[in-house]
């Protein structure tokens, strides 16, 4: 195998493979990437029978030939590279990368031991990319991180007919977008569990193109696989086997007090007052008519107070949230004015964006910390 390819398409394309690899695989040959030339495209690969990625690159082929290296230690060469052309070849059990005066030789692994990436399911519509990226990055902020709870760390993903709704939660907040999509059949319904870290990073990265491919397994009814792909790339995972709680019934149907409140200086001010915040010690909000006042700490650690304008209706009430998640859901609204919604200072709030049609396409729910006393 021996071909030249343009310094940042290799680069951008085995950093985009390597980064679904894992940090420690159970057999060496999974933290590697493949990379096979055929006629003039380079495809560069790497599975490790949880999450697939490939993406397709055009090169100057002069044979034709395949090779598997190191997938980290392979990024890392090709982003440090020099702005010039790259040409690579295998010469026996050896990769050798040249570029300008930089030559780095790798050994390569056993690619008869690589296992075969899986087929991309059957197509069930298209998103848009962009949409779909601004969606999954609005949900992902709530998604568990515990291993041991695999159904907190997966976004649900609910296919209705022309509907999406994407949702996760870790237990103190739950945030909940909805979008529309083009599916291939109107009548498609499915709900499926994906790992968010792998949904979120697809989403992020296939937005090269005006719209992501959504394909599911087993003739459309999403089960064990899921796959999304864009201009010139393709990944898919297994998705979870586990039961997300049943988030619905969480959102309240009535409530005693709202208030709508500016996002950039409401962000400041948590910012501000969390820093004399201990770690896991609340921000507290006292709401009135016409005013927000924040205040955080105490005698021991010091205490941080601010006052802002608040449109509030109801009466005055005290609550407290982690300041690290109310951010999270403040950041996620992307609206100019975000609207809070109570119920008691004991029960979750639900946040949602102000921006003038009425439409609330996502809502973030975020339970209070109680106070003392």
């Amino acid at each position: 195998m021996k071909f030249r390819v343009e310094r940042d398409a290799l680069a951008d394309a085995v950093a985009w493979t390597a980064r679904s690899l894992p940090a420690r695989p159970a057999v060496p040959v999974l933290g590697g990437v493949l990379m096979e030339v055929s006629d003039s495209t380079l495809t560069v690969s790497g599975f490790d029978y949880e999450v697939s990625t490939q993406v397709e690159v055009d090169v100057h082929a002069v044979t034709a030939g395949r090779a598997l290296v190191s997938g980290r230690l392979l990024a890392d060469i090709t982003r440090a590279l020099p702005p010039h052309p790259v040409d690579i070849e295998v010469d026996g059990p050896r990769v050798t990368i040249a570029c300008g005066s930089t030559r780095f030789t790798l050994p390569t692994m056993p690619v008869e031991d690589y296992p075969t990436l899986p087929d991309m399911p059957t197509t069930a519509g298209v998103v848009d990319a962009e949409v779909f990226a601004t969606a999954v990055g609005q949900v992902a902020v709530a998604a568990g991180r515990d291993d041991t709870l695999p159904m907190l760390t997966g976004i649900r993903l609910e296919i209705d007919g022309e509907q999406l709704r994407l949702a996760a939660t870790d237990r103190y907040r739950l945030a909940v977008r909805e979008l529309l999509w083009k599916p291939e059949q109107s009548s498609l319904s499915a709900a499926l569990l994906v790992p968010a870290r792998t949904l979120a990073e697809s989403a992020k990265t296939l937005t090269t193109g005006s719209e992501i491919v959504l394909a599911l397994a087993s003739g459309g009814v999403g089960e064990g696989m899921i796959g999304f792909a864009g201009p010139g790339r393709r990944t898919t995972t297994r998705l979870l086997d586990a039961d997300f709680p049943k988030y619905r019934s969480l959102f309240p149907s009535e409530w005693a007090s709202t208030a709508e409140i500016a996002v950039p200086p409401f962000v400041e001010a948590v910012k501000r007052v969390a820093l004399v915040a201990d770690r896991g010690t609340p921000v507290r909000l006292d709401f009135s008519a016409g005013s927000l006042a924040l205040t955080a700490g105490g005698d021991d650690e010091g205490r941080a107070e601010e006052q802002l304008e608040a449109e509030y209706s109801g009466e005055p009430l005290s609550i407290a949230f982690n300041p690290g998640f109310l951010l999270d859901g403040l950041g996620a609204v992307h609206a100019p004015i975000v609207r809070m919604a109570f119920t008691t200072p004991l029960k979750p709030s639900v946040l949602t964006g102000v921006d003038g049609d009425g439409a609330v396409d996502f809502r973030y729910l975020i339970m209070p910390v109680r106070l003392p006393g």
